[in-house]
């Protein structure tokens, strides 16, 4: 039943995003900004209604109130494809998302996403890269955007810590605004690198604002570390076991 629904959800991606990506493609011609990237949101509810219909994947949200109205940037756990879904649908800001410009590849999900307020990075060019950042996500933020970056760079395994990277912190840093470290156990429901996606519930904690005037990038980012990965602990412990313990399997 598990691949069946994975597979009916695959489908629904499918026929869904290349209409919708064409339309983007088309609309960005004579629309651009906010009204373009509200416009492109809608194919996020899809995607996000498609998995909680035909694959039971449910959302819960704790600490909603420690999103500010003002400049932020957002640090979420990254587990899946699923948060990058679902972010957009459940912000209340136009998000700027930070990624490889590799993704821009990928046909007509990548195309559409090539036409919004993002930054696209050549990570083989690590200073030009820095720069591109800086420069556009303070011009963002100055527009009411939020900056979205998740620190460990890629989808992390249930259960497993990456490495975190400094860029957010440094960014923060730079331009004064704080983060808003994020905890999401996606993999519970939509294992990393899969499409085998379980019902279940994806727990989403927002933490509150971590200041940034002040403060070293270095340190900044272990205290938005030590706050995701303590809060993923709590929210989903049986992924987290002992030493020689079984690993967890998606519930």
């Amino acid at each position: 039943m598990i691949v069946l629904r994975a597979a009916l959800y695959v489908l629904w991606l499918s026929v869904t995003v290349v209409p919708y990506a064409i339309a983007v493609l088309l609309l960005s011609i004579f629309v651009r900004g906010d009204r373009l990237y509200w416009f492109t949101v809608v194919w996020l509810r899809l995607a996000t209604w498609g998995s909680k219909v035909i694959c039971g994947v449910r959302h819960r949200i704790h600490g909603w109130e420690n999103l500010p109205d003002s400049a932020v940037i957002l640090c979420p756990k990254h587990q899946s494809t699923w948060e990058t879904f679902a972010f957009p649908t459940l912000m209340p800001k136009p998000l700027c998302y930070v990624f490889k410009r590799e993704l821009l590849l990928i046909p007509f999900f990548g195309w559409a996403m090539g036409r919004l307020d993002m930054i696209h990075i050549d990570r083989s060019k690590r200073a030009e890269a820095w720069n591109k950042v800086a420069e556009q996500g303070r011009r963002f933020m100055a527009h009411g955007h939020w900056v979205i970056m998740f620190p460990e760079g890629t989808r992390i395994e249930r259960g497993a810590k990456g490495s975190y990277k400094n860029g957010a912190s440094r960014l923060a840093v730079d331009c004064g605004v704080p983060i808003v470290p994020i905890a999401a156990t996606s993999a519970r429901c939509w294992p990393r690198k899969s499409f085998l996606l379980r019902p279940g519930v994806v727990d989403i904690s927002i933490g509150r604002p971590i200041p940034s005037v002040g403060r070293e990038p270095d340190e900044l980012m272990r205290e938005v570390e030590g706050w995701i990965e303590a809060e993923m602990r709590r929210l989903d412990p049986e992924a987290y076991q002992p030493a020689g313990a079984p690993a967890a399997q998606p519930t």
